[in-house]
């Protein structure tokens, strides 16, 4: 191989360098972007569950409630413009997701974080003070149009700053704070929910503050990434903070290569357009159906709702809340082991493990509510049973965090070129904002119709996902993220979607950074 770079297993090169404290640093604070959205998905559920919260905001609901005590348990929740409330913040990061990823690509990753936090901030402040319901779903746009920005720029943004064989770590750290953003929401829930004179739901929704000021300053102090500084024509100070993210002066290699990917780049006048070319089929498909899937998972039934949730299958208030706490914990402490796993089992491994773990809990969970509750929703759950449902839910929540959770915002973010990488994020995001939307919208509707099948429907998508996984989703891991195109011109299906001379960074002569015979591999 010209050049002597050093050919990876997995059929990249892997460049000199290693993990620098600065590059630890400024991972760590972008991740921070993942709060937001943890703690929005966290706080909402909890909220909503709040006797003075419905009162205030949506009197029918809390009437319903607490009319009829041997309602339908399944359907006593069950009202479209409470689940409005949820659902509004993602199909306003859907559409912010589109801008973002114009911002993205011509004034840097960093800003746009720093125009997510802001906008996430406003957000908050609007919700804590809230008189109404127009207010309510003004406030929860404006925290989805700080969503869709900060889930647009933080996975790329990480993706690009990190060695290829530790990207996998790094760029989990952005769910570990969404599971951290979750975690705190419950705790705080917890604790204003018995604040006397029911305003508690105020320091819960106005609390959101502190996490978007956490990136809306954080932001402001990282350096944008080597590949957006060539991408913008910073030549120079891309190769100076490449020197200063790798640790090592032996850099041009890797400089090389991202220089010639720039150039390719340069050439694609109208991403949006060349993202549906054959040659990045695969690409495209697993934007769409990666973060399709992750909804489907069923996870955001238990961490949107989860309070209410535990509250419709017969805990009381408080105990639902605390349920809550530990199905956080438990996702957190699981987020962790995806963390030092990842780039060492590779992502495949983790799909399927997880994959099989979410399966055959969901199956459990819904037999012993199908058991309780059959049809009819009434029955009362002893202390024994219900501690049975929350361990399964516990461990299907496990089996989410060290696959589907962290996988769904990290292989996208790795797979795309420079050229389409910013118009592929926003398909990804875009998507996943789409079914979120769609699934916390629907869910309440559907629990009150599917019952205890709710959990087999999820199941039965896993299934589907997971067979996905096992035949079209090759390995990633060590691969460096401008080298991807090679993982995908040696699959079995998707490399019948790319010609020889389509490979653009693998076909770039080691060491001059100008295009030339295919490096051997």
């Amino acid at each position: 191989m010209a050049g002597g770079a050093i050919v990876n297993p997995s059929g990249g090169k892997d460049y000199p360098g290693k993990m620098t404290t600065f590059v630890l640093m400024t991972c760590l604070v972008a991740a921070t972007g993942g709060l937001i959205f943890g703690y929005d998905i966290g706080i909402s559920g909890g909220v909503t569950s709040m006797d003075s919260f419905l009162e205030k905001f949506f009197p029918s609901v809390s009437r319903k409630e607490k009319a009829d005590k041997n309602t339908n348990q399944y359907c006593k929740f069950d009202s479209q413009l409470l689940t409005m409330f949820t659902s509004s913040l993602y199909l306003a990061a859907l559409v912010a997701s589109f801008l973002a990823s114009t911002v993205t690509r011509k004034f840097g990753r960093k800003w746009s974080m720093f125009g997510g936090g802001i906008t996430f901030l406003v957000g908050a402040a609007i919700n804590g003070a809230a008189e109404n319901v127009l207010m309510l779903i003004l406030g929860r746009i404006l925290l989805g149009v700080g969503v869709g920005f900060a889930n647009q720029s933080v996975p790329v943004y990480l993706s690009e700053m990190a060695p290829a064989r530790l990207r996998g770590m790094l760029n989990i750290g952005f769910q570990l704070m969404i599971t951290i953003g979750i975690l705190a929401a419950n705790l705080i829930n917890y604790g204003t929910a018995k604040i006397k004179g029911g305003w508690g739901w105020r320091v819960s929704l106005a609390l959101a503050a502190v996490p978007a000021g956490i990136i809306t300053l954080g932001s402001l102090f990282l350096p944008d990434t080597p590949n957006s500084l060539i991408e913008r024509g910073h030549e120079e100070k891309a190769k100076s903070m490449l020197r200063k993210i790798r640790g090592t002066a032996d850099i041009h290699l890797e400089y090389n290569d991202l220089l010639a990917a720039s150039e390719e780049s340069k050439t694609v006048q109208h991403p949006w357009r060349n993202i549906i070319e054959r040659k990045y089929r695969a690409q495209l498909t697993m934007a769409i159906l990666i973060p399709f899937f992750q909804q489907l998972t069923g996870i955001n039934v238990i961490m949107f709702y989860a309070p209410v949730l535990f509250k419709t299958i017969g805990f009381g208030s408080d105990a639902s809340l605390m349920s809550a706490v530990i199905t956080g914990l438990v996702n957190v402490f699981a987020t962790l082991v995806s963390i030092f796993t990842v780039d060492k089992l590779g992502r495949r491994k983790l799909f399927l493990f997880g994959g099989t773990q979410m399966l055959i809990c969901q199956i459990i969970v819904g037999t012993l509510i199908a058991i309780k509750f059959g049809t009819s929703g009434e029955a009362h759950l002893s202390k024994l049973y219900a501690g049975a449902v929350v361990l399964f839910i516990c461990l299907y929540v496990a089996g989410f965090a060290w696959s589907w959770g962290p996988l769904g915002w990290l292989v996208p973010s790795e797979i795309f070129p420079l050229e389409i990488r910013s118009a592929g994020q926003s398909i990804n995001v875009s998507v996943n904002m789409f079914f979120t939307f769609i699934i916390a919208q629907a869910f309440l509707s559907m629990l009150c119709n599917m019952k205890f099948g709710l959990f087999y429907f999820f199941g039965g998508w896993v299934v589907i996902m997971t067979v996905f996984i096992s035949f079209f989703l090759p390995e990633t891991k060590n691969v460096p993220i401008e080298e991807m195109t090679i993982v995908w011109k040696n699959h079995w299906f998707w490399g019948k979607f790319i010609s020889d001379d389509e490979i653009h960074v693998g076909n770039i002569e080691m060491g001059t950074g100008k295009p030339g015979t295919r490096a051997s591999a």
